[in-house]
């Protein structure tokens, strides 16, 4: 009896599909299963096709794909349907592949089985519900491996994963390494890290190692058959107790990177939709572990670029204490162009440095390291706080110059705050090329902006001079110097930004130096454990880089309130900032009017030196307590460089100016004019108990406003 005669009496058809000329070779039986005469032959592959249910049709082409990737038979059912569309009987098919040049030939069987025929929906393993558990499941697991941010996170994502039908209980990770196989971690093998295969060579004979080695997965669907492959691991692990395992490689890019194990309590017997299942997650599990990989890898570059380019602060300075923070911007390598430093100086004085330059990329990074090394260099030679601004921009402008010769994007600039501390008397001489001014918080709470002169940013012209302005930074006094990322983050502008922060200086004077700094980073970036990791880190604008300098001790007296600025002819929006130093002087004064009129006055003062005459306005305030019951006490200068004294004038309804001395006499308690060597200086006082406008005028009226 011939075999086709067998083989149809069990309803049994043979085939031979090839994919590279997209034609399949049907005996009489085949032909019969599929609805096509009951004849030998062979038939497009579209023609075959059309007889497939459209569903099944693309589940087995998944099918077909993995039992060449895997070089293992392809098995699953199909059903037959008519030319419109009615289910008519199911076949069973298996078929193993074969490579012809660079395409492959699938040879096999086609067989009929008992299965519901009524409808379109039959539950057979590749359809129905099944299919519809294993995509919701894929689905999910590919969105929690996507959101993984760590190799650890990984590994716990995938321990949990809960695969329809067929849940492994016991996992592991292998990595490769050279001519080295390691385990990467692993869930339900207590104790796995410790024996022999936890670092096996290459060539060992493991199930780990095969599939590193070939690329391809290994099935092991009974004890029986893991012990006649691989009789040399088989005694480590029998003890685990499990009955099926499935060894599947983790490619990235071609390159195969580890291998994957899920073992299983239960016999699973790796049909092709379950290995399509297992296939697909390791390739998901890959992908998540190479991204991982990269993170971390990027996460120790950034702490590596922030361990050698950001200083450690020290020595102790005797009578300052300082505290510093840097919190790197979100996402990417976490490192930017924010800096800080602290300089001993051949004086005996020690300089604070903080700056910013532009981008938070490598590039500035790079940049950001190089002005650092320069300043130190230039300011070790004790040059002046001016000088060594003046030279730091000359640097950089000549190294961004080069850098954009060199086909880099355009040149960068740097804000940068210079300041030389002496400790034995509190004295700051501080240098500003563009960056945000410093702000004092005095013994009493009060926290005022420190008006300080400056220059364009570094970089921008070689040739830019910074004036330097001097302070004297009382005992009990706290001074905070920052980048604008501890300001403008979260859509603040410089003004609301030193309102928020001004809000935290003021409520925690109790607090200890590394507390406070804790303190403001925390009002901007949220809980201080969420700087550098968590939920938070990647929503970061800016970096920021922080300084605060403390002046310990206690004043003998109480030390009273000052301010200093200078407002230049070029500069007449600084009578603003001038009236604003003024009202934060009196924060709590009681009586509003009286703070009103001394702004008043402000403004009037300075505006008319910048009107009639040709230098700049010096403004001085002080606040000081009276004894006993003596009122506080306000005192503005304004001085100039003009010899010409002011007169009193009468001005008429319409006249627009004439007013200065008018409005002191009215609104003082106390004025004059002194003058002076190099010019004259006009002042008031208010007294905070008085009645605005009760004293007589003092000194001699002179002349206009």
């Amino acid at each position: 009896m011939r075999t086709e005669d067998v083989l149809a009496a069990i309803a049994t058809g043979l085939w031979r599909w090839d994919k590279a000329s997209g034609t399949v070779n049907l005996d009489a039986e085949a032909a019969r299963l599929v609805e096509l005469p009951a004849e030998a032959g062979s038939q497009p592959e579209s023609v075959v096709r059309a007889r497939f249910h459209p569903v099944d049709w693309n589940e087995i082409n998944g099918v077909v794909g993995l039992a060449i990737a895997e070089d293992t038979l392809a098995e699953g059912r199909l059903r037959i349907v008519d030319d419109g569309g009615r289910v008519l009987r199911t076949v069973r098919f298996r078929a193993k592949p074969h490579r012809v040049d660079r395409s492959h030939v699938l040879v096999g069987m086609l067989q009929e089985v008992a299965e519901p025929t009524e409808g379109t929906a039959a539950k057979t393993p590749i359809t129905g519900d099944w299919r519809r558990s294993r995509e919701a499941f894929l689905l999910d697991a590919g969105r929690a491996l996507a959101e993984a941010r760590s190799t650890a996170e990984v590994l716990r994502v995938a321990a949990s994963l809960s695969m329809p039908g067929f849940s492994p209980d016991g996992l592991a990770v292998f990595g490769a390494a050279g001519d080295r196989i390691t385990i990467i971690g692993q869930h339900g093998h207590q104790g796995a890290g410790d024996d022999p295969f936890s670092h096996m060579r290459m060539d060992t004979d493991h199930p780990a190692a095969e599939v590193i080695r070939t690329g391809r997965a290994v099935y092991l669907p009974s004890p029986d058959e893991y012990n006649r492959r691989y009789p040399t691991s088989w005694p480590l692990a029998q003890p685990l107790g499990r009955l099926s395992w499935a060894y599947l490689p983790l490619i990235v890019a071609g390159r195969t990177m580890g291998a994957w194990m899920a073992a299983f309590r239960h016999r699973v017997t790796f049909t092709p939709d379950e290995r399509s299942v297992l296939t697909t997650v390791a390739r998901m599990l890959a992908q998540a572990l190479a991204r991982a990989g990269v993170a971390e890898s990027e996460r120790e570059l950034s702490l590596g670029l922030q361990r050698s380019m950001m200083p450690v602060l020290g020595p102790a300075i005797p009578g300052i204490e300082v505290a510093a923070r840097y919190v790197p911007t979100g996402g990417g390598l976490q490192v930017g162009g924010d800096w800080y430093d602290m300089i001993p100086l051949p004086s005996g004085r020690i300089a604070l440095v903080i700056g910013d330059v532009q981008g938070h990329d490598v590039r500035a990074a790079g940049l950001m390291g190089q002005l650092r090394i320069a300043l130190r260099a230039y300011a070790s030679e004790g040059h002046r706080p001016d000088a060594v601004l003046s030279r730091a921009s000359r640097f950089l402008h000549g190294i961004t110059d080069t850098y954009d010769q060199s086909d880099y994007s355009s040149p960068r600039f740097a804000t940068c705050l210079y300041l030389e501390v002496d400790p034995a008397n509190g004295r700051i001489d501080i240098a500003r090329a563009g960056h945000p001014e410093p702000a004092v918080r005095t013994a009493d709470g009060t926290v005022l902006m420190r008006p300080t002169e400056g220059g364009l940013p570094l970089g921008i012209d070689r040739d830019t001079d910074y004036p330097t302005t001097r302070m004297t930074l009382e005992p009990g006094e706290t001074m905070m110097i920052c980048t604008d990322g501890l300001l403008e983050t979260g859509g603040h502008d410089l003004d609301t930004g030193w309102a928020r922060l001004r809000t935290v200086l003021e409520e925690d004077l109790g607090k200890s130096l590394e507390e406070l700094a804790d303190a403001l980073v925390q009002a901007v970036h949220g809980p201080v454990s969420h700087y550098t990791t968590g939920p938070l880190a990647d929503r970061r604008e800016d970096d920021v880089a922080l300084v605060l300098l403390s002046r310990e001790g206690a004043p003998a007296a109480p030390a009273p309130r000052r301010m200093a600025m200078a407002v230049a002819q070029a500069q007449p929006e600084r009578i603003s900032a001038a009236r604003q130093q003024v009202k934060e002087l009196l924060h709590d004064w009681t009586d509003e009017e009286q703070i009103d009129s001394a702004v008043l006055m402000v403004s009037e003062m300075v505006t008319n030196v910048l009107v009639h005459t040709d230098g700049n306005a010096l403004l001085s305030a002080e606040v000081t307590d009276g004894d006993g019951d003596d009122p506080r006490r306000l005192r503005v200068e304004v001085a100039d460089t003009s010899d010409e004294l002011p007169h009193k004038r009468r001005p008429g309804e319409m006249a627009s100016s004439g007013r200065g001395l008018v409005l002191m006499q009215m609104l003082a308690d106390d004025w004059g004019v002194d003058p002076r060597g190099d010019g004259k200086s006009i002042w008031f006082e208010l007294h905070e108990s008085s009645t605005a406008g009760e004293s007589e005028t003092a000194g001699s009226p002179g002349s206009g406003s």
